[in-house]
């Protein structure tokens, strides 16, 4: 495998592991973190000894979202060269090359050929939920707390995947609000399989990534494939890309810079406050886990 400098990589028995290793800003997804990810899942696709993945994150989160503490989005190409993706180079918000970047990584999840379980405990939100949900399964920490608090004031959802893992009422809910569910919450919605105690996780992931290996490789790749045909046929991908569109909009509505402005002038912990003050929320961590630092989401 490469030398990465922000995920870690393993395998075990018949199983690999990608673990997002930026815990001191709670696996925050940098351009280089998505690029590592797609680049090791790529490598690990090619290792016949490797039959399913566990995607996973560092010390107290999954991942509290996308790391907006780096280069302003008009002065980077957002790709690493490692990710196979095309960079986009400067951009207008309005054009819609961000969401339109972001859907071309999550695909190479979807095009896989070996199935990827998400491993989700603490936070897991905006881009991280995009991230977990883009993956086949979902195993999560009961008490984790998995939401998209942006589209509360800074733009619609980059990838609609809401109204495709549970119910449309349950779908509307989360995305007129930006709030967020429990682990237990999630499964019982289909957004997650299974919940745990968090101290059970590991073991029942990976368990479970075992029993999914002694199915043999081709077989697996062929469900898979016909798993993803179907929801295809039932227009996934046309609807995600329309949704990546509308998030373009959403962009540059009239206000729809005001979290901007109040980041650049107070700070970003200013700018959470103001969308998240009314709601009264993401300020209650799980146990053991703080806040999520102000250069995410």
């Amino acid at each position: 495998m490469a030398d990465y400098q922000d995920i870690l990589t393993e395998k075990r028995d018949r199983h690999a592991i990608i673990t997002l290793n930026r815990p001191e800003k709670m696996n925050a997804l940098s351009h280089n973190l998505r690029a590592e990810v797609f680049d090791a899942m790529k490598q690990f696709e090619l290792d016949e000894s490797v039959k399913v993945i566990i995607l996973r994150g560092s010390g107290r989160a999954f991942s509290a979202g996308y790391d907006l503490s780096g280069t302003p989005p008009d002065e980077h190409s957002y790709v690493d060269t490692r990710s196979g993706l095309p960079g986009v180079g400067p951009i207008h918000p309005g054009q819609g090359q961000w969401p339109q970047h972001l859907l071309s990584g999550y695909w190479q999840i979807w095009d896989l050929t070996k199935p990827v379980i998400a491993q989700v405990h603490g936070y897991c939100l905006a881009g991280g939920t995009e991230l977990a949900t883009m993956c086949d399964l979902m195993f999560i920490a009961e008490d984790a707390i998995i939401g998209y608090p942006p589209v509360r004031a800074m733009t619609s959802v980059d990838i609609i995947y809401h109204p495709w893992h549970m119910h449309q009422k349950k779908a509307r809910e989360l995305l007129y609000t930006g709030d967020s569910l429990t682990g237990l919450e999630a499964v019982e919605v289909g957004w997650a399989n299974r919940a745990m105690p968090v101290e059970d996780l590991c073991e029942v992931t990976e368990a479970f990534a075992e029993r999914i290996a002694n199915i043999d490789s081709p077989m697996l790749q062929m469900t898979k494939r016909q798993v993803n045909r179907v929801y295809e046929i039932m227009g996934i991908r046309t609807s995600m890309a329309v949704g990546a569109d509308i998030q373009a909009l959403s962009s540059v509505r009239p206000g729809g810079g005001e979290f901007g402005r109040i980041s650049r002038e107070k700070g970003l912990k200013a700018a959470l406050d103001w969308r998240d003050g009314p709601f009264e929320d993401y300020g209650k961590a799980p146990p053991g886990t703080a806040r999520p630092s102000a250069a995410t989401w």
